[in-house]
């Protein structure tokens, strides 16, 4: 699960993918290979990147094809990781962005003010006296904690951060949140303007 102060969200896919029908969740993406010998790079999005490869069984997108992971090594952010059956250079470039999910019963259940980012994504979103705000189109993480990804009717977009002081309420029962964000927060701007501005 992610690290965040005070809300955490967990196992979540940076590029808002959604996951399968609530039943499997990405718990990480190739993002390219390393070396020669079919070593491949893994972005990991649980709370100990290493855990990734304690899960069972990983697949593909379609879960058609499995995949058996052995860490070897770490690179910056990212693990270096051996893959049963991909032995060259060529076998890990073709699972570039190949994204990885377990099934959702595998992973723990989350700890008090922890959440799934896939939980988290579709949900309504409301200010504090009901006004419809829009929808949470996605969760990022520009490395200073989660960002919500919020759509309105019009296709406005606002970025906000994912903290107990801006979103005080998350009833997931409910499919709702309700964000109170600072003055000109949700101002209208583009939406790369506002990644832009969210990043450090």
């Amino acid at each position: 699960m992610a690290s965040l102060q005070p809300r955490r969200a967990a196992a979540r896919p940076s590029d808002g993918h959604p996951s399968d029908g609530g039943e499997r969740l990405c718990v990480g993406v190739v993002t390219g290979a390393r070396g020669l010998k079919g070593e491949v790079r893994i972005k990991s999005f649980t709370a100990e990147p290493d855990g990734i490869a304690d899960y069972a069984p990983i697949t593909d997108e379609s879960g058609q094809r499995q995949f058996r992971l052995t860490i070897v090594g770490h690179h910056k952010d990212q693990l270096v990781v051996r893959i049963d059956g991909v032995a060259d250079r060529d076998a890990a470039d073709a699972l570039n962005r190949t994204h990885l999910y377990v099934p959702r019963h595998v992973l723990p259940v989350p700890a008090e003010d922890e959440y799934y980012h896939a939980d988290l994504i579709g949900l309504t979103v409301e200010a504090p006296d009901g006004t419809p705000l829009g929808r949470v189109k996605a969760v990022h993480d520009f490395g200073a904690g989660d960002i919500l990804e919020i759509r309105d009717a019009d296709g406005r977009e606002a970025l906000i951060p994912f903290s107990r002081a801006v979103v005080p309420v998350v009833d997931l029962d409910g499919g709702r949140l309700v964000v109170d964000p600072p003055p000109g927060l949700l101002d209208e701007r583009p939406a790369d303007d506002a990644a832009e501005a969210a990043q450090p």
